[in-house]
């Protein structure tokens, strides 16, 4: 007698341990881990370093490009560093990877607050820029691709949005801390190094997983056919493996060309610095508008961390309709501020909205990435081309510096940024277009 079962009679496959129907998911962890990641040890020793430039020179009785130096070394670092934190987040546990980034930073900090030389900052930079390199530029795209199926623009924008709400929030602090005493600034550095420590390590360590599979459980929206769990579970992990390997990707001309709009976006981006200057420019004329120096970066970082979200969500319908309305928004704040600056609620506007631009860096670049190679070997790809947004980072200060010192040398300043945005979102474009042709050589 044949006991073979027939397909409709099999019982249910069950559910992958630890699997919910509906409500929670541990992706929402991930997010919050995301959060953390960004809102603490990025924006410490990034959104936060500013509050420290003149206390610190001051106290040595160096000059601030003498001490801010290390500033610099630390993009260097980070750019060096990325490449291999990407290669080691592909093959290792990310929690390592992580962990030891967040003990680089905590761990530099710390130390921050007992050097008595310059130089020595100058090593402490070195520690930052490899430990922020995969916090800042890989953590979150790496997680939240590997994570969500669904809403991913929408989490990685939240996430993102943290390094400026992040500063919002601790250079209150830190101020404090400085004004605390004649050598204000070491408490700083040592309470700002004990948060990141303290408040991070268990997210890294206790929460974080590479994939979901580590925790049994399919990716947040993930397609799901509880007739047959199993097929489900094979389509998502097809879902993670499709794309371009770096191998490939990287002779390909999308690459270079995302490699170039992250480049040129990060120095586009640096505009923000010079915009207190600018205001400051009009002191003879419109002293009212100098006034507004610190109010106007304000609504910059204000217009980048609501950018970030609104442009995640929208990448989530459209990533061309994301990528416009970043770069849109930013060309738009540029001429507000250029031809109508004696306007003080239009030059806020325009700030705002170049803030949208400004949230193109870490937002729009990942999931145009993501978009054109797909997720095969994304954090591989992702982390050379950001490299290269590190190196723009390490000098486009610097060139911002020398245009606005010669003569009429804001009007070049905005003409130049216009020149970028429209530059990147020919880039953007191009290498969207590029995607279905690279399918061919995904196989």
């Amino acid at each position: 007698m044949n006991n073979v079962v027939k397909p409709s009679e099999r019982p249910a496959a069950p559910e992958p341990a630890g699997r919910k129907q509906g409500g929670f998911h541990y992706a929402f962890l991930i997010v919050a881990s995301g959060i953390v990641l960004t809102c603490v040890p990025c924006a410490l020793v990034y959104s936060c370093a500013g509050i420290y430039f003149t206390p610190v020179s001051e106290y040595f009785h160096v000059a601030k490009a003498t001490f801010t130096l290390y500033f610099s070394i630390a993009n260097i670092a980070m750019m060096i560093g990325l490449p291999v934190s990407g290669k080691l987040m592909s093959k290792l546990d990310i929690r390592i990877v992580l962990t030891t980034g967040v003990i680089f930073d905590g761990a530099a900090c710390i130390a921050m607050s007992f050097f008595q030389a310059v130089w020595q900052f100058y090593i402490a930079g070195v520690f930052i820029g490899l430990g922020t390199a995969p916090l800042l530029y890989l953590a979150v795209p790496t997680l939240i691709n590997a994570w969500c199926r669904k809403r991913v623009g929408f989490f990685v924008g939240l996430c993102m949005a943290f390094t400026g709400i992040g500063g919002v929030i601790f250079n209150p602090l830190g101020t404090a801390l400085i004004k605390s005493g004649p050598e204000g600034w070491r408490t700083g550095y040592l309470v700002f190094g004990i948060i990141i420590l303290i408040v991070t390590l268990p997210f890294t360590i206790f929460i974080v997983r590479s994939k979901p599979a580590d925790k049994g459980l399919l990716p947040y929206g993930a397609a799901e056919d509880h007739a047959n769990i199993i097929g489900a579970e094979s389509k998502a992990e097809t879902e993670q493996v499709r794309g371009v390997s770096a191998a490939k990707a990287m002779r390909t001309p999308a690459f270079f060309a995302l490699a170039l709009f992250c480049g040129i976006i990060t120095i586009n981006q640096t505009v923000y610095q010079f915009l207190p200057s600018y205001c400051q420019s009009f002191e003879a004329s419109l002293p009212q508008i100098a006034a507004l120096s610190g109010v106007v970066a304000s609504a910059c970082m204000a217009g980048q961390a609501l950018g970030k979200v609104l442009l995640g969500t929208i990448n989530d319908k459209s990533v061309v309709a994301g990528l416009s309305t970043g770069i849109g928004g930013g060309i738009i704040g540029v001429v507000l501020m250029w031809f109508l600056p004696a306007q003080a609620a239009i030059l806020m506007v325009g700030a705002f909205l170049f803030g949208f631009v400004y949230a193109c860096t870490t937002v729009q670049t990942p999931l145009l990435v993501r978009a054109v190679f797909g997720s095969r070997d994304y954090t591989n790809i992702y982390s050379r081309v950001s490299s290269v947004g590190a190196f723009a980072g390490a000098f486009a200060a610097v060139f911002w510096g020398f245009i606005v010192d010669l003569p009429g040398g804001f009007p070049i300043m905005f003409a130049l940024s216009l020149g970028c945005m429209v530059l990147a979102f020919v880039l953007g474009v191009w290498s969207l277009k590029q995607a279905k042709k690279l399918e061919a050589i995904s196989e």
